[in-house]
């Protein structure tokens, strides 16, 4: 039975030197034809695979390519005029193009490196006196131990259009003046970081920007306190024995969180408003109704947001809790217990410790979601403007200012700048807390 060739593994950067210099003939002529140098190795198959592959390339870039990548750093230079008849460039389209053709650059050079890589592997393989590696070959391994490759080829295509490409786009977008009267077919230009001196600078977007900030914090920090410690409570609860019917308790907090969030944000509105049950007793009672979510209301429609995401979010919190709850050593509540441990101290010492070393990532999650919580206060108060708040109320978080600047009123630019300036802010906030983190430090100790 034959045995199975492997072509040798090489690194195309770190031995370039040896596949140029000690490459022959056929090698070069791969550098100059793509599969040329496994067409003269017989390897037909391959060989015509790499030719194609490099004259549509070729052809693409001819015909196309090219100028979208130069568009890509012009982003246009003829406005369109729809009265002289002037079509003009479209800068936006001319973007989204040049990324794409960068995209197909960055993948042609990748398959022509390939190409080299493999005809100086197969000529190793010649001069070992062995025969070059067939293509049915190649194939078998594709489906056998190189499945890995066949599997993800398709989700990575998949990843860098859907994905890749429109996280390019909007980070891109944040460095041009897109947006406001300068959309197409007005020429967009590139501006550097122009969008983000003007938010953090700026009278229009910087006092805004930094009350928004503060809150934003803030809401994040107390949110996710107030849903993690809620939930481990109600998990704690539910877990003493004195509690009868567990499964009869514990169903209150499922069936709160099996309602779409929207519906009940959409309730908690209405049962706030002057309209609503909860202003109908007050008034019922004789006393004024209550504009718990008006102009006025700062910290009182925050604390019912505060609320209301609680009651959305609690239910999560416990059910995760009650299972690793579930799974701790009982033996050491009972070493506590003769040691005269204090059910304060047997929690901060055995049981808080052990939740938040597993529930760390998901805590993580939690303050992300909660720092970019759109649907809380544009379902309670979307809509409403204050004084002293660009295009933005004393409510609104990054992202609600974000939306209302890019969707409302056409700030892209501005929009998209704000949105790197969250990702900055959560994801540096998010690797600090996992490294400090107990999850982090001491993965063995409660193994």
């Amino acid at each position: 039975m034959e045995k199975k060739k492997k072509l040798p593994s090489l690194h195309f950067f770190s031995h370039y030197n040896e596949i140029l210099q000690k490459g022959d003939m056929k090698v070069t002529l791969s550098m100059i034809f793509m599969g040329l140098g496994q067409l003269l190795h017989g390897q037909l198959a391959k060989g015509i695979l790499y030719l194609l592959l490099q004259i549509g390339a070729v052809l693409y870039f001819i015909f196309s390519g090219a100028t979208a990548i130069a568009g890509f750093f012009t982003l246009g230079s003829v406005r369109g005029n729809q009265w002289m008849g002037i079509k003009g460039d479209n800068s936006i389209t001319m973007l989204i193009m040049g990324i794409f053709a960068i995209i197909i650059l960055i993948v042609y050079v990748m398959l022509y490196l390939s190409n080299v890589k493999d005809a100086y592997a197969t000529q190793l393989l010649v001069a070992e006196g062995k025969k070059p590696i067939s293509f049915k070959s190649e194939l078998k391994e594709l489906l056998d131990s190189n499945f890995y490759k066949s599997a993800l080829f398709a989700p990575i295509i998949g990843v860098c259009v859907f994905n890749v490409l429109p996280i390019v786009f909007m980070v891109l977008i944040a460095f041009t003046n897109y947006g406001g009267a300068i959309v197409p077919p007005e020429l967009v230009d590139w501006i550097g970081f122009g969008n983000f001196w003007r938010i953090f600078t700026l009278g229009q977007f910087a006092p805004t920007f930094t009350k928004i900030l503060g809150w934003n914090a803030l809401w994040a920090v107390l949110a996710t306190a107030i849903n993690y410690f809620g939930g481990l409570a109600l998990a704690l609860l539910y877990n003493k024995k004195i509690v009868k019917v567990k499964a009869f308790w514990r169903a209150f907090p499922v069936l709160a969180y099996a309602i779409p969030g929207f519906i009940s944000l959409l309730a908690f509105k209405f049962m706030f408003s002057y309209g609503g049950p909860i202003n109908y007793m007050i008034t019922e009672a004789g006393s004024k109704a209550v504009g718990f979510l008006d102009l006025e209301a700062r910290w009182t429609a925050r604390l019912i947001g505060l609320l209301v995401n609680a009651w959305i979010s609690i239910p999560t919190s416990m059910l995760l809790a009650t299972g690793i709850l579930s799974n701790m050593n009982k033996d050491m509540f009972e070493a506590a217990d003769i040691d005269g441990a204090s059910p304060i101290k047997q929690f901060a010492a055995i049981t808080l410790p052990f939740v938040l070393f597993s529930t760390t990532p998901v805590l993580i999650t939690q303050f992300i979601g909660n720092f970019n919580n759109f649907g809380i206060f544009y379902f309670l108060r979307g809509g409403i403007y204050n004084d002293g708040y660009f295009l933005a109320s004393d409510t609104d978080l990054l992202i609600n200012w974000l939306y209302n600047l890019s969707i409302d009123n056409n700030y892209y630019s501005i929009g998209a700048a704000i949105s790197l300036i969250i990702f900055a802010i959560t994801s540096t906030i998010s690797l600090a807390v996992y490294v400090m983190s107990p999850a982090y430090k001491q993965e063995d100790t409660f193994r």
